[in-house]
């Protein structure tokens, strides 16, 4: 398309835009014949993120923050090759790191321009470069190894006699200042010598601060200088302590969701990357289809990011990947052991723990234990990091900061720009092919991930044991922050269960029943997407949400159709058949109506439900309905004992049914909550439960990320009151009481309280309409139990966690992430939390809370 457009001339210095526009650019270029056997480059630089294409394909990505701002054109120009051709520059007016305005993660400027600041063919001396990348390494060892070190002054001198050698207006004296920089590197190391694995890297977020749309072209730029990096460096030679030669290659780590993205938008570049895989430098690795949350997808959700992404890699690349890789996200469940061994993998790769804000994780290479006992070989890059750069510095941190010395003598260094994609440069490559083998420092050898856990499970019989979740003491405000997001996700895979759930019975019903296995992929992959780790978690730009938002409402929408049409399969003889009796019942009595009960959960349930009456309005219904079940509901049960809603004197409302008895004040506080059978008060004398509280939250700078431990100290109880408690519904099937507070400056709160018959629970419906910045607004409910840990929900478990602040382990987990419910009980009598799409929570003493 963009070829056959009509181009005007522009100019060095001329601006583009606005932000996430696309320009082209039509490059014609004359390389002058007295460039004979020179290196030419073309060399692009731009505030934007360009590509270079060439013959109709990508060949080059040109981001100046990427350190890639050249394309080679020839390495030495032949009077055969074609001195004058056509490039074509696809220029996105966006940086690697989005457009924020004022700061990286501020919201992104709509009217930012891009400059073009140089356009130019150039002779690259390929002689000057190498001498400087010597230089560089041989300068960093002097200053980095320290004046303990004799290889510090070595490296020192060397460089001095260096630039005695070198006239830097004669490049005959190159070579002679070459060889002293080469005596320097080929002085090998002994065999105790710390080995860094270095493997390139490329980590692009699926969505950040860009949109999803963006990432795919990141890939793209990415991915191609990639595979152009590979076509002219396919072997790299390093001397092992035994002083043999290997083969090196360059690993590059990538999710399945970006691998079909850049199969369906860059089927050329893609057929490339797939020679590469067979080679064994290209290598998947993850075994997930994006790299996800770890703390807040379910655990049906975290098996089908599992399960979509090693099927990917199996069909596309003939193996599952045997590493799970997760580098960047705000912490691990204690579940993960457990999936990842059940999905074939049984090593793990991260570095995100080195981000804690309070205590040091106390290892780098360890085993990592789950709740049900399963254990994976866990690595984290001591150098702390996955955007290494190939420097002296680094090299030596990553030996000086690993915890694990002397039970393991090999780490993993992942090199290449990241986040917003970018990967390895040249350079990278080549000031580490210096220090392959080199006295003084760390030997470095670029292998594989399945090279550095081979050597690292033979070295495993001293390592330590990690057991329970990995929690990430930062980042506690991505558990509630973008609240729609989190409703949507929580929504969807309930719906997802649901389709299945009917669907699989229908086909057990009968076998003519299609099931929609592509439509339930299709719909599983959009929520897998949705929950990469700044989506779900909410730090993302507000383009970002708008896309998640549409994706959760199509599968909605979806689902809903999917699931109707199961239901009319498995009960069609159930529905035919009472089509004629109600028609019958129509005739006869008129105010008899049947309802159609469906049950997707794994146990029988007595419950309350609303269903259409005759004159279409709301009616409501005790029924039972068996476990993954249906029953067809025309006379409700009578419950043993109604609801009864009484209004006190001091306008205190009461409801009880038998099984529990509440008491409510006029704001809406839960002040008395007994179980009837044991005649236990849950809520402790002077207190007040259902306690809405608005703390400040104003963190050093993740805005949307954290929630520091000292917003705690701004709390300010919920106090203003709109509208009264009132009763709604008086009672019999259904008790309900409303009433409305303002919360901060701006904002409203509804909430509806409802206790139905027979149910050993009090419900509370809650809208806000918010409106407040920089605030966090949380539920409390303190209760009349003593217990130093409370209970938590998480992918198909549960996990404890201490009450108290005895540590600063302890206090650092102020704010903690659970599923649909938390628990604080002792012996014999316990109280729980329950919540249909929150996930911030804390318990602290006898205080539940949840984070609104």
């Amino acid at each position: 398309e963009a070829v056959v457009q009509e181009f005007g001339p522009a100019q060095v210095g001329e601006a583009f835009g606005p932000t996430w526009e696309t320009c082209w650019f039509k490059v014609e270029l004359s390389i002058p014949p007295a460039w004979a056997g020179r290196e030419v480059h073309f060399v692009w630089e731009s505030d934007g993120e360009g590509m270079v294409w060439r013959d109709a394909q990508p060949v080059q990505g040109l981001t100046k923050e990427g350190e890639k701002t050249s394309y080679i054109l020839t390495r030495s120009l032949k009077e055969s090759e074609p001195h004058s051709l056509t490039l074509y520059v696809e220029l996105a007016c966006n940086g690697l790191f989005g457009a924020g305005k004022g700061s990286m993660i501020a919201p992104p400027d709509p009217d930012r321009r891009v400059t073009l600041s140089k356009a130019e063919l150039v002779v690259f001396n390929r002689d000057v470069y190498e001498l400087l990348v010597d230089l560089e390494i041989l300068l960093d060892m002097a200053q980095l190894l320290g004046e303990e070190n004799q290889r510090s002054f070595q490296a020192l001198y060397t460089a001095n006699q260096m630039v005695n050698v070198c006239d830097v207006m004669d490049p005959s004296t190159f070579p002679a200042a070459r060889d002293l920089a080469a005596a320097i590197f080929s002085q090998r190391n002994g065999q105790s010598q710390h080995t860094i694995h270095a493997m390139g890297h490329c980590h692009i977020d699926s969505a950040w601060l860009w949109p999803y749309e963006e990432t795919i072209r990141k890939c793209a730029r990415s991915w191609v200088t990639v595979v152009h990096l590979m076509e002219h460096n396919p072997e790299l030679t390093f001397a092992c302590s035994q002083g043999v030669g290997e083969l090196g290659l360059i690993p590059v780590l990538w999710q399945a969701q970006q691998f079909q993205w850049v199969q369906s938008c860059y089927p050329g570049l893609y057929a490339r990357i797939q020679d590469f895989v067979a080679k064994g430098q290209f290598i998947p690795v993850g075994g997930t289809w994006v790299e996800m949350d770890g703390n807040l997808p379910s655990g049906e959700s975290m098996v089908r990011q599992f399960l979509q992404g090693q099927r990917f890699f199996q069909e596309q690349f003939g193996r599952i990947c045997s590493e799970f890789w997760l580098p960047d996200t705000f912490g691990y469940s204690a579940q993960l052991p457990q999936l990842m061994r059940g999905s074939g993998i049984q090593r793990f790769l991260t570095q995100k723990l080195s981000w804690n804000l309070v205590n040091s994780f106390p290892h780098h290479t360890f085993f990592w234990e789950g709740i049900d006992g399963s254990q994976v070989l866990t690595h984290f890059p001591p150098g702390d990091s996955y955007g290494m750069h190939g420097r002296v510095e680094e090299v030596l941190k990553t030996v000086k900061n690993n915890k694990d010395k002397g039970r393991v003598n090999h780490s993993a260094f992942l090199f290449g720009f990241g986040d917003g994609g970018g990967g390895p440069t040249q350079k990278m490559l080549d000031r580490m092919k210096r220090m392959s083998d080199t006295d003084g420092l760390p030997r470095v050898q670029i292998s594989t991930p399945d090279q550095l856990f081979s050597v690292l499970e033979k070295e495993s019989s001293q390592l330590c044991t990690w057991v329970g979740e990995l929690f990430l003491e930062l980042h506690n405000g991505t558990y509630t922050t973008q609240a729609q997001i989190k409703k949507g996700n929580r929504e969807c895979e309930r719906i997802l269960h649901d389709v299945e759930v009917l669907s699989s019975l229908a086909v057990a019903q009968d076998t003519a029943f299609q099931y929609p296995a592509s439509q339930l992929q299709q719909l599983w992959r959009l929520l897998l997407l949705n929950q990469f780790h700044d989506v779900l978690p909410g730090s993302c730009i507000q383009l970002v949400v708008e896309d998640a938002l549409q994706y959760y409402a199509e599968i909605r929408r979806a689902g809903a159709q999917l699931q109707e049409e199961a239901v009319q399969s498995l009960c069609r003889d159930l529905l035919q058949e009472e089509a004629v009796q109600s028609l019958c019942r129509d005739l006869l009595q008129p105010q008899a109506c049947s309802t159609l009960v469906l049950n997707t959960l794994s146990w029988e349930r007595t419950e309350v439900i609303s269903r259409p009456g005759p004159d279409r309005a709301e009616t409501l219904a005790l029924v039972t309905v068996p476990s993954m079940g249906y029953a067809l509901v025309q006379e409700p049960l009578v419950p043993p004992q109604p609801v009864a809603v009484r209004k006190q004197e001091d306008g205190s409302i009461t409801m009880e049914n038998g099984v529990i008895a509440v008491c409510l004040d006029t704001m809406g506080h839960l002040t008395s909550l007994q179980l009837l059978d044991s005649g236990r008060e849950s809520v402790p004398d002077g207190c007040y439960a259902n306690q809405f509280a608005l703390f400040d939250d104003v963190p050093l700078y993740w805005d949307a990320w954290d929630v520091m431990d000292y917003h705690l100290e701004t709390r300010k109880p919920v106090t203003t009151l709109l509208k009264p408690l009132e009763i709604t519904l008086a009672g019999g099937l259904r008790g309900s009481v409303r009433f409305s507070l303002q919360v901060g400056k701006s904002s409203t709160l509804t909430q509806e309280i409802i206790l139905d018959a027979m149910c050993p629970y009090l419900r509370f419906l809650t809208q806000v309409e918010w409106k407040e910045a920089h605030k966090f607004l949380k539920v409390e409910f303190p209760v009349q139990v003593r217990s130093t840990n409370a209970t938590y929900e998480i992918q198909f478990g549960h996990l404890q966690r201490p009450t108290h602040w005895n540590t600063s382990w302890d206090w650092a987990r102020f704010e903690v992430w659970a599923h649909k419910w938390l628990d604080l009980s002792e012996h014999g009598f316990g109280v729980a939390l329950l919540n249909d799409c929150k996930y911030g929570a804390s318990a602290h003493r006898n205080v539940l809370s949840l984070s609104l």
